[in-house]
């Protein structure tokens, strides 16, 4: 009698089943016919505009690298408030993206992307030559900076601008030495604490590629208040991160990299003054 409703009772489970994923199956079914519907009638609305100009040229591109383990979004700090600035400043025209500096081999794939017209990350030479690539990094990121510009070398490539702000070399890195893609290169450092910058970077064909300056800036008799920043950056990389928050190092960093984006078009609102 037990084994009989015992029987009865698994049957009854597996019908409950089968009736449950057939609901499943309808509804889902279902969904999808509303889904394929509303995307058909939508189709032209979804479809992203496009311009026979925008699409022949691309953009200058401004990439950035932050040092350390700092997030690219984290607005305390100098390269991303410059990334900020040039962004509102140029509407179209310029792209402007900061990564963190791990993220090098991502920010190569953005750079083969938008270079590409079709967007397909595959290259012609006419659109490799043509690419206006500007790089900037803080700390490792500065490190990163170059590493990539060597990598773009290898891409067939040319890089504008390339700046080091207290660059700190990666392990089998080499940041003393500019690639000779590129054409303009400046090192920004400091040179006490802890973590100091890279002294001297050299162009390694000095017929290709000039080198601006090797900066150098001491904040022993004139230290810099980086309240902002983390208490343990302050204590233990002073003036490692008195030059990531120094505004005068990061003017000159500025007007350099705006000195190769294309004219503003007037907007009718106070300009920021660069020193």
């Amino acid at each position: 009698m037990r084994n009989h409703v015992r029987a009865k009772i698994t049957f009854f489970i597996m019908l409950l089943k089968n009736a449950v994923w057939s609901m499943v199956g309808f509804i889902q079914a279902f969904s999808l016919l509303c889904l394929s519907l509303f995307s058909s009638g939508q189709s032209g609305s979804a479809r992203p505009a496009t311009s026979s100009d925008n699409s022949t040229i691309s953009p200058v591109i401004v990439i950035g690298f932050m040092g350390g383990f700092v997030k690219h979004d984290n607005a305390v700090h100098s390269g991303v408030q410059l990334a900020a600035r040039l962004r509102q400043d140029y509407a179209s025209g310029v792209y402007v993206e900061v990564f963190e500096n791990r993220r090098r081999e991502k920010a190569r794939q953005e750079i083969l992307r938008l270079l590409s017209k079709n967007h397909d990350g595959t290259l012609t030479a006419e659109e490799k030559q043509n690419a206006r690539v500007i790089i900037y990094g803080m700390s490792w990121g500065a490190s990163e900076t170059v590493t990539l510009a060597r990598e773009l070398e290898r891409d067939s490539i040319p890089v504008l601008l390339t700046v080091q702000v207290d660059s700190i070399s990666k392990i089998r890195q080499n940041d003393a030495v500019i690639p000779a893609n590129v054409a303009e290169a400046a090192n920004f450092y400091q040179p006490s604490g802890m973590l100091h910058g890279q002294p001297q970077i050299r162009a390694a064909d000095g017929s290709r590629t000039r080198i601006l300056g090797n900066y150098r800036f001491d904040y022993k008799s004139k230290p810099i208040l980086c309240d902002k920043y983390p208490w343990y950056d302050r204590v233990f990389t002073k003036s490692h991160t008195e030059i990531e928050c120094d505004p005068t190092v990061w003017n000159q960093v500025e007007s350099l990299i705006r000195a190769k984006l294309p004219a503003q078009k007037p907007t009718g609102l106070p300009q920021r003054s660069i020193q």
